[in-house]
């Protein structure tokens, strides 16, 4: 989720600052494929309750020696951790946004549409050209603009690793060249861009991570690349995975207050390029995709007739990952949250990630979406997930051999937009 206005802004900064961490410890128990990490409960915490992580997977085995940082304490921030919805509302407004220098090139598909691909300034030239290759997808409506995007994007540059975000169309202000915008059915995109940043660094693996929907559309990238995958690891955070179980829950409670901010942000990326869907016919309700109150109802007038669903529950069933996960065939790594109010812990596929040699699966006890306010950088720095989403792609870079196949060609120019790359600042 992208920084949206929620419709309130007032949280109680000052006095989460004043708060300290409290100490947690951590125990160990392992049975076949399955290893829990418990913690005793936090000393003067009102829930008082055990807090743990549930590690799973066929590949738990193969994976667990990769991480430094599991053994370490998972301690939610006093008061902004207790919660869902506070940690997630506090992580969208309150995180540290690091300032990147960004050069951007725009990439056009070959259905002419664009989307565009945010590199850090300068690692063109101070980067090697076998240096590890890490795609980062943000969520919905999110882009390069986004905190918990530039933070992991630091941290894999700090390593060596050479970043790239990708930017679906209309999205962090990249442009709408086509009457079509993205979806979480449509692997178009995603396939192109893979396929042009593996050619453009031959002699680099290539890895990507991507966020809620970007997850959802990497994981169902991953399982329908299957054995021909040219990624040598993937990660998922915060997968909505079954997005009509998603759905179902989004529309409840205080979800709503979510679903009102994406779908606002949504109609604000329609609106600006309205004119080239003013002749839609058929399906198409334009004047109900521009001025939905909910994503539902965005998904209704435009998504779903893009892509050629009969009904939005029709889209949604066919564009789950959760489907996906029997046919990946690369080291995948899963992080949700227990309590996650827009990716329901009951929409994880557990058992096809048991059974996949290739998955592991961890799920926090708190966390929010896009949330975990934990470990030494909370609450102002980058997420708890992100040492251990570092710790996971050393080892399989390390892993790896040092050469990979020789590649084809560069793709065609006419993909790139502009005869030079677009250069910005975000701040």
């Amino acid at each position: 989720m992208a920084r949206a206005s929620y419709g309130f802004s007032a949280l109680l900064n000052s006095s989460l600052r004043r708060l300290s961490q409290f100490p947690v410890t951590l125990t160990f128990s392992k049975t076949a494929n399955l290893r829990n990490i418990r913690a005793v409960s936090i000393p003067g915490s009102s829930t008082n309750q055990q807090l743990s992580l549930e590690v799973i997977g066929g590949a738990v085995d193969s994976f667990l020696p990769a991480f430094n940082t599991l053994n370490l304490p998972y301690a939610p921030y006093p008061v902004v951790g207790w919660n869902k919805h506070l940690e997630t509302i506090f992580s969208a407004f309150y995180r540290s946004l690091p300032d990147v220098r960004f050069r951007r090139q725009c990439f056009r598909t070959r259905d002419d549409g664009t989307v565009s691909l945010d590199w850090i300034s300068g690692d063109d030239k101070s980067l090697p050209s076998d240096s590890p290759v890490l795609i980062l997808l943000p969520g919905l409506t999110g882009g390069s603009e986004d905190s918990y995007v530039r933070h992991m994007l630091l941290r894999a540059r700090s390593k060596g690793w050479r970043g790239v975000v990708f930017n679906s169309r209309g999205c962090g202000e990249s442009p709408v060249t086509t009457a079509q915008f993205y979806s979480a059915s449509f692997l178009g995109d995603i396939t192109e861009v893979v396929e042009y940043v593996g050619n453009r660094y031959p002699k680099a693996n290539l890895y990507a991570a991507g966020w809620s929907l970007g997850a959802n559309i990497l994981v169902r990238y991953v399982g329908q690349e299957f054995h021909t995958c040219p990624l040598s690891g993937a990660i998922s955070l915060c997968n909505p995975f079954n997005l009509v179980v998603a759905d179902e829950d989004f529309r409840k409670g205080f979800n709503i207050v979510y679903d009102k901010a994406l779908a606002n942000s949504l109609c604000k990326i329609f609106k600006r390029h309205a004119l080239l869907f003013e002749d839609m016919r058929g399906d198409f309700n334009i004047p109900l995709a521009a001025n939905a109150k909910s994503v539902r109802e965005f998904d209704e007038g435009l998504t779903r007739v893009s892509f050629g669903f009969e009904s939005v529950d029709d889209y949604y069933s066919k564009s789950s990952s959760s489907d996906s996960i029997r046919n990946v065939s690369i080291p995948l790594l899963c992080i949700q949250a227990e309590n996650d109010p827009i990716a329901p812990s009951r929409g994880i596929p557990r058992e096809d990630i048991k059974k996949n040699p290739n998955c592991m699966l961890i799920v926090t006890p708190k966390g929010g979406h896009l949330g975990w306010v934990a470990g030494c950088e909370a609450p102002f720095g980058a997420p708890w997930t992100d040492p251990v989403v570092m710790d996971f792609l050393e080892y399989l870079e390390q892993s790896r051999s040092s050469t990979t196949a020789p590649s084809t060609k560069l793709q065609d120019s006419k993909s790139i937009c502009n005869t030079h790359d677009l250069h910005h600042v975000v701040v």
